[in-house]
């Protein structure tokens, strides 16, 4: 499958665009912004974008009102096919954001609900019950998404609910003709619904991908024939910056290992999750990081490890944000891309990640683990690699078992020879593809 070649590209795009945070009701082509990122995207090596909540919101997208419609704040539909178009036309794929475990107070259904009440034909689309209230006054109390009130948990066992969702996603493919979808909190979508949207992903469009949203516990039972093809790797993404803020490689390593390596007991063998240092809802990694210089090591790391790499929008520049700061922070409006030397040592990670069947299917074999050095293998029939991580402001120098005498470093291109050892400089990242 394309996805499992990959390399995503997230975008926020009311955030990136520049949308006020409340749906005014006013229609702006702010959308049409994206086209001036297409060539960066192209060039980075992204062949994926992802995007956050585009259709008609109250507020932030995962507050859906309709999800048939380009939120106003956004354009129109003729805009993001514009964009999409331009996307394609460059060789890159489409994910959307599918919100479909909640919508927002302003969905059509709930207002009818609001309106009639127990006449409404869209009471059963939620979970309504007419003998409480909530803080809103509707009259009636509804089951929300983690006690949020303004987003209205939909009653997915709702065959009505499940038709109009899944004819939204038809839509979006005649429409958008997108590649797959990214499925907001699906550790909290009923298992059956994810059974059919997946058995309507097989047929709706060859390789269309589902990623689904999962935190915790085990990710297989959200990721296998009957849900999504892969998952969002929180348990990584956690282990990645504190494994270089702490100086502590055996933490990323022991995750790696715990996931992927080739004992009976390891969870996810063969399988993609979708990798990521920071994305719309976490802290920036270039704040979150504690030592700058590891950006660097950091993101070879991140595209080196078993999954599908993602980079979330601007932070190929080392763009900063807390989530402290509130969301918008995370999100931020960008005119125009910028590069600069991690944008290029992106773009060389993400050549070397596409173009190596090892890094992209390979196994996963801890080779030498240090508090600050970490070495591992991955590896398929035909292709062997190891990468190399110093995250130490000093250089090391690595003996261990290369059992090949030579190599050549996918980054860069350079020979390199493991006889004597391996010179480590400091924060430094090597491919080394083995003979």
């Amino acid at each position: 499958m394309w996805f499992e070649e990959s390399v995503v590209y997230q975008i926020y795009p009311l955030g990136l665009c520049g949308a006020p945070l409340q749906n005014d009701g006013k229609q702006e082509h702010r959308i049409l912004r994206i086209l001036d990122w297409v060539e960066h995207i192209k060039a980075l090596g992204a062949t994926c974008v992802l995007f956050n909540p585009l259709f008609e919101s109250d507020a932030h997208g995962y507050d859906t009102r309709d999800y048939n419609e380009i939120d106003c704040r956004l354009g129109t539909k003729e805009d993001f096919q514009e964009v999409c178009n331009a996307l394609h036309k460059a060789g890159i794929r489409i994910l959307l954001d599918g919100v479909f475990n909640h919508a927002g107070r302003g969905f059509w259904a709930f207002k009818d609900v609001q309106e009639k009440k127990w006449d409404s034909a869209y009471k059963d689309w939620f979970h309504i019950s007419f003998d409480g209230n909530t803080g809103y006054n509707d009259g009636f109390w509804y089951e929300a998404w983690e006690g949020c009130y303004e987003l209205v948990k939909l009653n997915l066992h709702n065959p009505a609910v499940r038709q109009y969702l899944f004819d939204a996603v038809r839509g979006w493919v005649r429409d958008y003709d997108i590649d797959g979808l990214r499925l907001d909190v699906a550790y909290c979508l009923d298992l059956d619904f994810l059974a059919e949207l997946r058995n309507l992903a097989n047929e709706i469009k060859p390789e269309f991908v589902l990623v689904g949203e999962t935190l915790h516990g085990d990710y297989n039972r959200w990721m296998n024939e009957h849900a999504c093809h892969g998952v969002t790797n929180y348990e990584c993404y956690k282990g990645l910056y504190s494994s270089f803020n702490t100086g502590n490689m055996h933490e990323i390593s022991y995750s790696l290992n715990r996931q992927f390596g080739s004992e009976q007991w390891c969870l996810y063998t063969g399988k993609h999750l979708l990798n990521f240092a920071d994305n719309h809802d976490v802290t920036r990694i270039a704040t979150i990081l504690e030592d700058k210089k590891c950006l660097e090591p950091l993101y070879g790391m991140l595209f080196a490890m078993p999954g599908v790499p993602a980079v979330y929008y601007g932070s190929e520049w080392k763009v900063e944000g807390a989530k402290r700061d509130g969301d918008p922070t995370l999100r931020p409006s960008i005119e125009k891309p910028v590069n600069n030397e991690l944008t290029e040592w992106i773009t060389k990670l993400a050549k070397a990640h596409t173009v190596s069947t090892a890094l992209c299917y390979g196994s996963y074999r801890n080779v030498m683990v240090q508090p600050r050095q970490l070495i591992f293998e991955r590896r398929t029939e035909n292709e062997r690699v190891l990468v190399a991580i110093n995250a130490d402001n000093a250089p090391y120098h690595a003996h261990f078992d290369a059992q090949s005498g030579r190599a050549v470093d996918l980054i860069t291109g350079k020979e390199h020879d493991f006889g004597g050892g391996s010179e480590l400089p400091p924060y430094s990242c090597f491919y080394w593809k083995t003979e």
